[in-house]
């Protein structure tokens, strides 16, 4: 008869089954624990990166702020208000849509004669609050600038034309001079601007200036 004596201290195992069991799971555990560390370690790298372009762009608003602050203190300089409210002006005319630079490029090309054309336009507030605009306009002779004034003056959108100065000019365009053009404008929604009538000789003695 055969007797089989256990003398170990522990219980006998199957190791190899063992690893077979959970050597999987352990494996995935650790390929998912490093993936959680890869991730933290990236979002620490991009969390740092952010941090440092918010910071970037808090210094640029600050520096924004600070020009914009100096601006608007020489711009409530005694000596510059006037320019403020002028600026401030057109730029409510803009927001309310009275004033439009389209329309007042399409108002002029409808008076603009032949063989002239306008070099450059710049608006303005005169002593009364109106809005004036200061214009270059070019050509082959001054009928064509006594013409234009003509025309503005019979038009709805302008009053109070005249020339306020000429250069004589030499280009290759064909323009022989350069006139210095002021006018009133008068935008639609703008009724308490309209135009006062002139008579035709009043016309000619504001246009000989």
């Amino acid at each position: 008869m055969r007797l089989d004596i256990n003398l170990a201290s522990q219980p006998y195992e199957d190791a190899r089954q063992f690893w077979m069991r959970w050597g999987g799971a352990l494996v995935a555990a650790a390929i998912l624990t490093l993936a959680l560390l890869a991730i933290t370690v990236s979002g620490w790298f991009t969390a740092r990166r952010d941090r440092a372009q918010i910071a970037d762009l808090r210094a640029q608003i600050a520096q924004r702020d600070q020009t914009r602050q100096q601006a608007e203190d020489f711009l409530n300089r005694p000596e510059n208000r006037s320019t403020r409210d002028q600026s401030q002006f057109l730029n409510e005319l803009i927001e309310r849509k009275s004033f439009s630079w389209t329309h007042v490029l399409e108002d002029l090309e409808k008076v603009m004669p032949a063989r002239a054309h306008l070099v450059s336009i710049h608006p303005e507030l005169d002593d009364d609050n109106q809005l004036e605009l200061k214009m270059v306009v070019a050509g082959d002779s001054r009928d064509r600038a006594l013409e234009l004034a003509r025309r503005m003056e019979e038009s709805r959108r302008f009053s109070q034309t005249y020339i306020a100065g000429e250069t004589a000019e030499t280009s290759t365009s064909g323009d022989t001079v350069h006139f210095d053009i002021d006018a009133l404008y008068v935008p639609e929604t703008a009724p308490s601007l309209a135009p006062v009538p002139k008579t035709k000789t009043e016309i000619s003695k504001r246009s000989l200036r």
